[in-house]
């Protein structure tokens, strides 16, 4: 039988309706999954600008740690406390000998195209590493020539038909290669210009900085780098890039790292093209002068984690004592002043009120108390959208409280020097992100730079005469993103970021006319064989994994919080509740109750069994000697640790002895701001010396606290 056309309609409209909620059901996966990710990928920036805080102070302001040192952290810290001269090093390099068996790329200055091929066939086929002796001496050339750069680089499409520009690499070289496979190899005729993190996380950077670098050398015209705030080297202790030049050149790697901190110090801050795009790592803020950056003497800043010296003896004479937990002062105009304490979780901050909203390092407020901060600010703006508390007209007055483990000395802090009114330009260039509110506030979520509005970047382009802002800095899933009226444009050249099939990678063509053309990809050997539904689910996997190890490592914590809502110790609490509990100690601003059926177990009346998120993991190799709550610690900040480690293990040996292994943790412990005895630490470090020779293997260390997923176990038995 013919059907009749009503039911032919009705049965397309069926089919549609289902293919409707189906799609949207993936869009919803989709959407979540990718805000675990970044929540997940900010929240490791707080953690690492905590540290980095507390090294700094440390460094600052103390000789010693309970016996430890801070000449243990002040060879990645402090540039200034490398004993070896800059001829010196150069003199090294050049008496490394390349054996006649090397069979890599071989260079020689200036370089040549043959150079250039040689070094993309060599990675490319995956070939031996460069030799340490001509890394070295390219890094030198590069630092030669950086040094004659100014801050602030203009280009003209007027020579060239086109301006490639892409975002951040994060060590992904399969990404750099695709992009010159489909757009040709940098020439003074195909310029590029490469904004910023090309190393960390992935784990070919050494490669990239190799080739971009022997690019910029060849065509000086072609190539253009801009800094990215992974363009430093405190950055690169917690996300890969030092230990990957640690473990491909092993005997020369320290001289590398240190070379590295001065090539990364001279990069150009930022690129303008036909006086009309600028071109930043991060973004802007209220207090961005780009008159005034392109006179910053940008090298002094190796570190842009590291704000300039405010020691305490140069402020003593205006000390005073306070109690603990005192409210903020009234300075002389009326505004409250802000007091900080610093404590062992906390930034300290340079100085009180942070004149702008412009973010020296915006961390300093509790993780339980960011979210709410945002709030509050965006309550109080002014009637141009910034907050005047963070006025630049308003002298800090404020208090700011340094205490060295429990004291309880305040200090006034002095008006902020020019070096770090510098300081805190470089900061928000490399760190910022767009919001669609008007405004400047501090990037409380990240935990550093600002978060800055259209309004800002209004005034901004008003003020230069210039067309667009383009930016990286921050993971889009189609690879790029538009925001505040077309003028601020995302690019992100990393595809598959953080999972096989997360995001694309893409590119941006401009050309006289100054109209962007977007160019996207994805570099995968098996996405392109999945279905849409697959490359979901593969990348919802990853990030739930990470997220219950998240919750795994806060396990004390959370349930202390689901018991003040269990009062009748039933083991069950309401969806609201379980929320609202999670979000209160992990503070990662996620959609819970959305979540809730793919973290927890529910009861037959609907409520969350909250215990049931803890059961599919457990420790790869629980140490019975240590308590419960140590090894929670222990798990939870392991990563903290092993930077910590990475310091003080100067020879890169792997091993360290009883008493470094007592001044990790007591540098740990300090940070923290917690007391664990030290006889439980000995204890610990006897248990650990599995072969009891007087020294501890410090990965094996580190991996008797893995969290390992029960499934995953079943799947490798």
């Amino acid at each position: 039988m013919t059907p009749s056309p009503a039911l032919a309609i009705k049965a397309a409209v069926l089919i549609q309706r289902w293919y409707r909620r189906y799609m949207a059901r993936i869009e919803i996966r989709r959407r979540y999954t990718w805000s675990i990710f970044q929540s997940i990928e900010y929240a490791g920036e707080q953690d690492q600008l905590q540290l980095s805080s507390f090294f700094t102070f440390m460094l600052d302001n103390f000789t010693h740690l309970g016996g430890a040192s801070p000449d243990l952290i002040s060879q990645f810290l402090d540039p200034t406390s490398d004993p070896m001269k800059e001829e010196g090093r150069a003199a090294k390099y050049e008496k490394i000998e390349v054996p006649d068996s090397y069979p890599g790329p071989r260079l020689s200055f200036p370089l040549t195209v043959a150079h250039t091929n040689a070094l993309l066939r060599a990675f490319k086929q995956k070939q031996q590493q460069l030799h340490a002796r001509y890394l070295l001496q390219l890094l030198h050339e590069t630092k030669k020539f950086l040094k004659k750069l100014p801050n602030i680089i203009h280009l003209s499409t007027s020579y060239t038909k086109e301006i490639t520009i892409c975002g951040d690499l994060h060590g992904k070289l399969d990404d750099l290669l695709l992009i010159f496979y489909k757009n040709g190899l940098p020439s003074t005729a195909n310029p590029y210009v490469f904004n910023g993190d090309f190393v960390d996380r992935g784990n070919k950077s050494v490669e990239i900085i190799i080739i971009l670098f022997a690019f910029l050398l060849l065509y000086p015209n072609g190539m253009h780098l801009n800094r990215g705030n992974h363009e430093d080297h405190t950055m690169n202790l917690r996300y890969g890039f030092t230990k990957e030049v640690m473990q491909k050149y092993r005997s020369h790697g320290r001289e590398i790292l240190l070379l590295l901190q001065d090539v990364f110090s001279l990069l150009p801050l930022a690129t303008i093209i036909d006086n009309k795009v600028l071109i930043v790592h991060g973004g802007i803020s209220d207090m961005t002068d780009l008159d005034y950056l392109a006179s910053i003497e940008r090298q002094k800043f190796k570190s842009a984690l590291r704000p300039p010296r405010m020691s305490i003896d140069s402020s003593q004479d205006k000390g005073r004592r306070q109690t603990k937990g005192q409210l903020p002062a009234q300075s002389s105009d009326g505004h409250r002043s802000i007091s900080t304490r610093y404590s062992s979780n906390h930034l300290m901050k340079q100085s009180s009120g942070e004149s702008s909203s412009s973010s020296s390092l915006s961390s300093s407020i509790p993780k339980s108390r960011r979210m709410s901060n945002i709030q509050e600010k965006d309550t109080s703006t002014t009637s141009n959208g910034c907050n005047p508390l963070y006025d630049r007209s308003i002298s800090p007055t404020g208090i700011m409280e340094v205490p060295f483990l429990d004291s309880d000395i305040t200090i006034t802090p002095r008006v902020p020097s020019w070096e770090e009114m510098e300081w805190k330009q470089i900061v928000d260039l490399l760190w910022s992100d767009p919001k669609n509110q008007n405004g400047c506030s501090p990037n409380s979520f990240r935990g550093g730079g600002c978060y800055f509005g259209p309004d800002v970047t209004l005034r901004l382009l008003k003020k230069y005469r210039l067309k667009m802002l383009i930016r990286s800095h921050e993971c889009k899933q189609e690879g790029y993103e538009l925001c505040h009226d077309g003028q601020v444009i995302t690019i992100f050249s990393a595809s598959n970021y953080y999972e096989e099939g997360s995001n694309r990678g893409a590119y941006i063509k401009l050309g006289p006319d100054l109209v962007p053309r977007f160019y996207q990809y994805q570099v995968s050997k098996f996405t392109r064989r999945m279905t849409l539904q697959q490359r979901v689910s593969v990348a919802e996997g990853s990030a739930l994994k990470s997220l219950r190890e998240k919750l795994y490592a806060h396990r004390s914590e959370l349930i202390a919080a689901f018991k003040q809502h269990d009062i009748s110790n039933t083991g069950t609490v309401s969806t609201s509740d379980w929320a609202s509990a999670v979000e209160s100690v992990l503070c990662l601003d996620l959609p819970w109750r959305t979540l809730r059926s793919r973290l927890v177990r529910l009861a037959p009346d609907g409520s969350v069994e909250y215990l049931s998120c803890f059961e599919d993991l457990h420790m790869e190799q629980p140490i019975k000697e240590v308590t419960p709550s140590l090894v929670e610690m222990l798990y939870r900040y392991r990563t903290d640790l092993e930077i910590i480690f990475n310091m003080i293990d100067k020879d890169h040996s792997g091993l360290i002895s009883m008493e470094e292994f007592r001044q990790t943790w007591r540098l740990f412990s300090s940070h923290l701001h917690t007391h664990v005895d030290d006889a439980a630490i000995d204890d610990l470090a006897r248990c650990i010396d599995f072969n009891k020779d007087g020294s501890i293997d410090f990965n094996e260390f580190l991996e008797a606290f893995r969290v390992v997923h029960k499934l995953d176990s079943k799947v490798k038995h």
